[in-house]
C-alpha cells in the first residue's frame, strides 16, 4: 500500500505493540476504573496526543535522512530490525506490567488527560521505537504521503484498541486481577512475535 513495504507485517507490528500492556494501558485502565468511560476516553486522548507528537518528531528526522543519506537510512533499517528483536527479548524476560489498584476518588477528565499525556511524553522509548520502527517499512524514495499514511495507521489502530480498553475496562481489569497470568501470557506472546518479525524484516532487507 503506497510505499509501505511488507504492509501485513506493518499492521501486525502495530497490533502487537498495542496489545502488550504498558504504561499507557495502565493509565487508561486506571482512569476508566476510577471514573468510567468519560475519564477513560480523556486518558486515551492524552496518550494519543503524546504518541502523535513523538511520531511527528521521529518522521521529521527520518524524512531528512532519507533524502540526504540513503545509506544511513539503510543502516537505520538494520538497527530497527535488531531493536525489534531486542525489545521482544526484553518482553520475554521481564514480568508483565501490573495495573495496581488506584484511589477510589473520581478524577476529573482533564486531570486524566494530563496524566496520560505526561505518561506518553515522559517515556523517551516511544521516540526510539518510532525512529527504529518506521524505516523497516519505508522505501528510501517514499513520498511524504507515505509518511502521513503510516502516522494515520498507527493513530487509527491505537484509537480503536484504546477505545475498546475503555469500553471493556472495568470488566477487563476485574478478570486480569483475578488471573495475574493473563498479562504475563500476552507479554510473552508479544515478545515472541516481535523477535520473529525482527528476524524476518532483517532477512528481507539483505
Amino acid at each position: 500500500m503506497l510505499d509501505i513495504q511488507n504492509y501485513a507485517g506493518f499492521l501486525v507490528a502495530i497490533l502487537v505493540f498495542q496489545a502488550v500492556p504498558g504504561a499507557g494501558t495502565v493509565a487508561i485502565l486506571n482512569a476508566t476504573a476510577r471514573g468510567g468511560r468519560r475519564t477513560g476516553f480523556a486518558a486515551v486522548a492524552g496518550t494519543l496526543l503524546g504518541d502523535f507528537l513523538y511520531m511527528l518528531g521521529a518522521l521529521a528526522g527520518l524524512a531528512a535522512v532519507m533524502h540526504a543519506h540513503p545509506h544511513l537510512f539503510q543502516a537505520l533499517q538494520w538497527v530497527g530490525a535488531l531493536y525489534l528483536v531486542w525489545l521482544g527479548w526484553e518482553l520475554l524476560r521481564r514480568p508483565a506490567a501490573s495495573a495496581s489498584a488506584a484511589p477510589r476518588t473520581v478524577p476529573e477528565p482533564a486531570a486524566c488527560f494530563r496524566q496520560a499525556f505526561a505518561v506518553a511524553l515522559t517515556n523517551p522509548k516511544v521516540m526510539l521505537f518510532f525512529v527504529s520502527f518506521f524505516p523497516l517499512f519505508l522505501r528510501p524514495d517514499a513520498s511524504p504521503l507515505t509518511l502521513a499514511a503510516m502516522v494515520a495507521h498507527v493513530t487509527v489502530i491505537s484509537l480503536v484498541w484504546q477505545a475498546l480498553l475503555v469500553l471493556l475496562g472495568n470488566a477487563l481489569a476485574g478478570h486480569l486481577a483475578g488471573w495475574p497470568g493473563a498479562r504475563q501470557l500476552i507479554t510473552r506472546l508479544g515478545g515472541a512475535t516481535l523477535i520473529g518479525l525482527g528476524i524476518k524484516l532483517a532477512s528481507d532487507n539483505r
